[in-house]
């Protein structure tokens, strides 16, 4: 128990370190695959249908295949394949690397989110907007847009809750986030090895992020309940 407590603070500054790194990417791929998911959404749903059949079969291969996949190809096939190893070696490589990875991958979920809510509101209330003397841009934001975004706030949520979980799959390509740094005290690192205990700690961090993301969500969904 002492050796435990002796080592308690290098293994909380390592996992915090480490629980930034997961921030930074759990942020950037919400910043970068909210919009994007919203193009691909279009893409999809585009009367041009070369545009909609390319979207459709990409969208249909990213969901279709693991995430895990994915990352060791974005990462390995510009170094291995075409000899141009354009995210470097270093840290920042890899969380570029990984970042592309997760905007390109959950922004193809949420345009099947996206999707989906678009097309849950009557086709009625376009046909009356354009009565009315809308563009079909006005129609999409003062009229569209806020009904969907209370039918996919539940679905969304859920997508988000596992995007806090799915971070942990960057470790594939060596990116430094919390569970690598808590798996490290297990091989050896600063000292210390054989040490499982890091691990139970780096789950607490997932479940007060989980928890409070879970909360902040819920009252998202509640302050939009005018639509119902």
């Amino acid at each position: 128990m002492e050796l435990v407590l002796e080592q308690m603070p290098i293994v909380i500054q390592s996992l915090n370190v480490g629980f930034l790194q997961t921030l930074k990417l759990f942020f950037v791929t919400l910043i970068g695959a909210i919009p994007f998911g919203l193009v691909i959404a279009f893409g999809s749903m585009s009367r041009f249908r070369p545009l909609s059949y390319f979207t459709k079969v990409v969208v249909w291969i990213v969901r279709g295949t693991p995430l895990m996949i994915q990352l060791l190809i974005i990462y390995y096939f510009p170094g291995l394949v075409l000899h141009n190893p354009i995210w470097g070696g270093g840290e920042t490589g890899r969380f570029l690397a990984a970042s592309v990875s997760f905007i390109f991958n959950y922004a193809c979920y949420f345009s099947e989110i996206y999707r989906g809510g678009i097309q849950s509101v009557p086709r009625g209330q376009e046909e009356a907007g354009l009565v009315l003397g809308m563009t079909k841009s006005q129609i999409f934001f003062k009229v569209t847009l806020l009904q969907m975004v209370k039918r996919i706030v539940p679905p969304m949520s859920n997508e988000i809750i596992t995007l806090v979980k799915d971070t942990s799959l960057a470790r594939i390509i060596a990116l430094q986030e919390i569970i690598w740094a808590g798996q490290a005290f297990m091989k050896g690192s600063q000292g210390i090895s054989g040490a499982i205990w890091p691990m139970f700690f780096t789950a607490v961090y997932y479940l007060i992020f989980s928890g409070i993301l879970t909360m902040l969500l819920g009252r998202l969904e509640k302050r939009l309940d005018y639509f119902r």
